[in-house]
């Protein structure tokens, strides 16, 4: 996932502290119970439901530390944007010339980015490139200095919100 320093909306931090509070106050409890109960069956060699236990409990506390550090080192910035410019939380359609193709992406925060759910990150090479941009305008991406390319945004719908779901890992 990168840096733990990261770019949240309000709505990030929200779900973040709703996930928080899930793992913390029922998720760790209920996990904790599946460990006592594994570990009451006695031969913990090949107690396969003692092993999955505690993997989940690990899994669990990682997440919820990992959720509490980016809380800790995050920057609130906000999902507003004019009606006519590329902002976050955003569908956008882009054209590629190169490839005479277009693509429909949602502009998210790193924590809800999902390329297989076409949210692409407001920090991807795409998406600094086409953030404040508006209709009609082409602009160059670079990705790399060996990779770059143009891109002319053709649509963008201003309909959607920060409801998407948080990334896991």
């Amino acid at each position: 996932m990168g840096s733990i320093y990261q770019k949240l909306t309000e709505s990030d931090i929200e779900k973040i502290k709703a996930e928080l509070h899930e793992r913390i106050c029922v998720t760790r409890h209920e996990i904790l119970e599946e460990v006592k109960e594994a570990r009451a069956q006695g031969d913990y060699s090949e107690n396969y439901e003692l092993y999955a236990a505690k993997r989940a409990k690990g899994q669990n506390e990682s997440r919820i530390r990992y959720l509490q550090n980016v809380l800790k080192n995050a920057t609130i910035i906000s999902d507003e944007s004019p009606v006519d410019e590329v902002g976050i939380n955003n569908t956008v359609t882009i054209y590629y010339p190169e490839d005479d193709e277009e693509e429909t992406y949602k502009i998210t925060t790193s924590i809800r980015a999902n390329s297989m759910e076409d949210r692409l990150d407001m920090e991807s090479p795409l998406g600094k490139a086409i953030l404040h941009h508006k209709v009609g305008d082409t602009v160059h991406v670079v990705v790399s200095k060996d990779v770059e390319y143009d891109v002319v945004i053709r649509a963008i719908d201003n309909s959607s919100n920060g409801d998407d779901d948080l990334r896991s890992y």
